[in-house]
């Protein structure tokens, strides 16, 4: 039998039913599901040093568990010695099992580990059913091995929802169970 992901079968089993009681949906297609998790890291260092994006490269892989790709910069900024093309970043963007793996990951493991952690802001909702949110070490995930850290670099975790509205994307995730301040919106 093939691997299904912890997550997706509680999505199918436990949120859609609550979801579709809690907003009075009449089909299971109403229930607003996850898109996609985008990941990305804004390395504005790596102008003066270039091994930079390599092991940003390499750290974001090993926590989304797929290869993560460099993002190159638009145009010309010379106030910060920038030009056009060059590498400044790096991002993923994980769809399917990957993303559940990955949401289940930073759920239970990565989020219980950040510092001083009192839950996550309920203010980074767009409008549109989605949510973004920063993390500040990128070493609260386990796949990174601390020793070989030679910087510590933070990330921007997007989460891509079929929402209508936030409050929709709040209860969805919410009921994936992420760490809300206000548990109530």
């Amino acid at each position: 039998m093939a691997y299904i992901p912890r997550l997706k079968t509680k999505y199918k089993e436990e949120i859609v039913p609550a979801l579709m009681k809690e907003f009075n949906f009449k089909n299971v297609m109403q229930v607003p599901r996850l898109q996609k998790i985008s990941l990305n890291q804004g390395l504005g260092q790596a102008t003066a040093d270039k091994k930079l994006i390599d092991t940003g490269a390499e750290e974001m892989s090993i926590i989304a568990g797929q290869l993560a790709v460099p993002t190159k910069s638009r145009k010309d900024i010379s106030n910060f010695k920038v030009r056009k093309g060059m590498p400044i970043g790096v991002r993923v963007t994980l769809r399917g099992d990957r993303m559940y793996e990955f949401l289940d990951r930073l759920v239970s493991v990565a989020i219980p580990r950040i510092r001083d952690f009192r839950g996550i802001n309920d203010k980074g909702f767009d409008g549109h059913g989605n949510y973004s949110f920063g993390v500040s070490e990128q070493i609260i995930f386990p796949e990174i091995d601390i020793d070989k850290i030679g910087k510590i670099n933070g990330m921007n975790i997007t989460f891509t929802t079929s929402a209508k509205n936030d409050k929709e994307a709040f209860a969805l995730l919410r009921e994936f169970g992420l760490p809300f301040k206000n548990q109530k919106r």
